[in-house]
């Protein structure tokens, strides 16, 4: 027992021992660790204190250049703005100078007026007081002239407006050569430029149609297959077609005659065919004629939409582009209508682009310009009548409508596009070998032009030359002035327009001449 109570005491005494020995040690290393912490917190201030006082002197230098900036920047401005100033009051100070100026110059205007005022204010009163002892003067001459001459104060005075009218006449006929003159030297010249410019692109193949066509054989055995018995197949032939067969002599050939070309055309297409087929007989005739005019019906239709491709117009009707390709089986003075109409498109467009005008609607209208000459046959009225309500009809616009109807100068023109139409119509139709007339036509039409020349007063001679194209009117130079002479040519040229109807245009020439004559003997 008694060692065991030793150790428990000795292990007490140890640990109490161990205790303070880790007190006292705990406490040194306490001390030391504050003493440590202290030192650090000492050097933190100071380097605190140190780096802010250095933020300090920085921010104070910023501080200093930007007060620095925004000085310059008041000065800057400041200094603008009393330039400005300076400026405003220079001009300020120029207007100043110059209204004043201005002031003494009205000043001084105001000053003259006022005298110019009472000088015309005293001529006034001078020229009433002259008017006054003229129209006394006036009134003894007048007077005197009534007693010498015999006439009362009316007789006078319807004389002497009588010698005034036919004087003024006179003044006006020169005035208005004197403007025709000046707007032709303008006016013509651009003028041919555009229509010679547009003839030569528009430079198209010109071909006469004739009344009959030549059918050729593989022989003349042919012929006699042709005629058949007693002429039947003839009969028959010409009973389907409605046109006349002539078999002569001529070798291996067959001539078809008809005034009807689409007739015509579907003829000598259904002898052919009978030809390459060879049973010619009635019946055979009548199935083949009308199987061709079938045929022709999808032939017109690609004609009429060849036609609008070549001229590049759209949107036609389908109507319309059938009366179209009829038009390619119709004449007009030995001219084809198709041709002609798709040749006058082409013009005007042309003419239009060079004026400013739309070029589509200008094609359109001259391409339709003669569309009712494909069922004039058919309709009452003149072909720009039937054409118009054509158009019409089928959805054309108002443009169209007029230049269809006005094109020979029957209706009023609305639009430039109709002028054009007309004025393409002439040039197709008068290009050399473009057309052909009867002689029998041909005469008349000369002698009506020689007609209404002579209709005139003061014409003395009328010829029609160069084929119709021209008319020469000599005239009375007694009665007929120089400046009355051009006002003659352009009365005959609105007569000649009114009452006939031609291709082409036709220029009218006065011609006055004075001779003097005398015989010595």
């Amino acid at each position: 027992m008694i060692p065991l109570v030793w150790v428990i005491i000795g292990f007490l005494l140890t640990s109490v021992l161990f205790f303070f020995l880790g007190w006292v040690v705990n406490n040194k290393l306490g001390q030391g660790k504050i003493a440590s912490a202290e030192k650090l917190a000492a050097k933190i201030i100071s380097e605190s204190e140190k780096e802010a006082e250095s933020l300090k002197n920085q921010k104070l230098i910023e501080a200093k250049d930007e007060s620095i900036r925004l000085r310059q920047n008041v000065e800057r401005e400041t200094r603008n703005q009393r330039q400005e100033i300076d400026k405003q009051k220079r001009k300020l100070e120029f207007k100043e100078i110059e209204l004043d100026r201005r002031l003494n110059h009205l000043n001084q205007r105001e000053t003259e007026l006022k005298k110019l005022e009472q000088s015309l204010k005293d001529r006034n009163d001078h020229l009433a007081k002259k008017g006054e002892e003229l129209d006394q003067v006036i009134a003894e001459q007048n007077d005197r002239l009534m007693k010498i001459s015999g006439m009362s104060h009316e007789e006078a005075l319807k004389e002497l407006k009588s010698n005034l009218l036919a004087k003024a006449k006179q003044e006006s006929a020169q005035i208005i050569k004197e403007i025709k003159d000046q707007a032709r030297l303008s006016a013509n010249k651009e003028a041919k430029e555009i229509i010679i410019s547009s003839i030569q692109r528009t430079a198209a193949d010109h071909s006469t149609e004739a009344t009959v066509s030549v059918v050729h054989l593989p022989s003349d055995e042919m012929k006699g297959r042709i005629i058949g018995r007693e002429g039947r197949n003839i009969r028959a032939f010409e009973n389907a077609t409605g046109i006349d067969m002539i078999v002569d002599d001529t070798p291996e050939a067959v001539i078809l005659s008809g005034f009807d070309p689409l007739r015509r055309e579907i003829a000598k297409r259904a002898l052919e065919k009978l030809i390459t087929d060879g049973r010619i007989h009635p019946g055979r005739i009548e199935e083949v004629v009308e199987k061709t005019k079938k045929e022709m019906e999808e032939v017109i239709l690609q004609l009429g939409e060849q036609a609008l491709f070549e001229t590049g117009v759209h949107g036609i009707h389908p109507e319309l582009v059938k009366l179209l390709g009829k038009l390619n089986f119709r004449t007009s003075y030995g001219q084809n209508v198709l041709q002609h109409s798709v040749e006058m498109a082409h013009l005007s467009g042309l003419m239009a682009a060079e004026l400013g005008l739309d070029a589509v609607i200008a094609k359109r209208a001259a391409l339709l310009h003669d569309i009712g000459k494909a069922v004039d046959k058919e309709t009452e009225g003149t072909h720009f009548q039937i054409g118009a309500d054509l158009v019409k009809k089928y959805g054309e616009g108002a443009i169209v409508q007029n230049a269809v109807a006005s094109h020979h100068g029957d209706v009023e023109m609305i639009s430039p596009i109709s002028a054009l139409v007309q004025a393409s119509d002439s040039i197709s139709g008068s290009r050399p070998g473009a057309r052909r007339e009867t002689l029998e036509g041909y005469i008349k039409r000369l002698d009506k032009l020689e007609e209404i020349a002579e209709s005139f007063q003061g014409v003395s001679k009328t010829y029609a030359i160069q084929a119709g194209r021209e008319i020469r009117v000599l005239v009375e130079p007694d009665r007929i002035s120089d400046a009355l002479a051009d006002q003659l040519a352009s009365d005959i040229s609105e007569k000649i327009q009114s009452e006939m109807e031609y291709p082409g245009q036709i220029r009218v020439t006065v011609i006055r001449e004075y001779r003097s004559t005398q015989y010595a003997k």
